[in-house]
């Protein structure tokens, strides 16, 4: 599916968190899209089901928040172990993607017979602006 099928409140969604500077909670992008219409977190949790599963956007379990792909061009394609940095000072979020290593952990799923179904990395710190 490319963004063109994206339904309204899906598209909504994907704008917002395009245009957002920092990572963003289901309420607080409830919040932003109130004035087309959004009235319930359900809303919400329903568009962003379905841009994870598109790899649109991606859900940072250590601070329960969404961020949009920043390739979104392999969206549709398995793009390897995504990972982020996550500066604790400022909230800025990093997505970066590192070959070696995929390599490595595909290596150990083969080894050990585990069968992973999505993997993602979060290194919390501070980033460069912060860290000066």
């Amino acid at each position: 599916m490319t963004t063109a099928n994206l339904t309204k409140n899906q598209s909504l969604v994907l704008d917002v968190l395009s245009h957002a500077e920092t990572p963003m909670s289901a309420y607080t992008i409830l919040d932003k899209l109130r004035e087309h219409g959004f009235r319930a977190p359900l809303q919400v949790y329903r568009a962003l089901e379905k841009l994870l599963e598109m790899g649109l956007v991606h859900r940072l379990e250590s601070i329960n928040s969404f961020v949009a792909c920043a390739h979104r061009e392999h969206a549709c394609c398995q793009h390897g172990t995504v990972a982020f940095a996550i500066c604790e000072s400022c909230g800025q979020v990093s997505e970066f993607h590192d070959h070696t290593i995929d390599g490595r952990l595909a290596g150990w799923a083969e080894k050990s017979g585990f069968k992973p179904q999505k993997t993602t990395i979060e290194v919390r710190g501070l980033c460069a602006s912060c860290s000066n």
